[in-house]
């Protein structure tokens, strides 16, 4: 008795391989860049908005741009914990 695998059996195995590395690529690429961006500081101005809503409600919400404006002059009048 012979047994014959069609072209597309046979491939079947390595596929999802393929797949399964894409995915794993994939994945390391998004949490790469999630680590830059927070290396960065990109989610700073939408956290800093969360904490002035929930504890401060009165307060004006700066704009993004006014945000960073000021927290740059800050770190500029008040270079304390920097390498330079």
């Amino acid at each position: 008795m012979t047994v014959h695998v069609t072209p597309r059996d046979g491939r079947a195995p390595v596929l999802r391989g393929l797949r399964s590395a894409g995915s794993a690529c994939a994945t390391a690429i998004r949490k790469t860049g999630w680590w830059f961006n927070s290396i960065l500081g990109g989610q700073d101005y939408q956290r800093y908005v969360e904490h002035l809503t929930r504890n401060h409600p009165g307060c004006a919400v700066p704009t993004e741009r006014e945000y960073w404006r000021t927290r740059h002059a800050d770190a500029d009048s008040n270079p304390t914990n920097r390498c330079c």
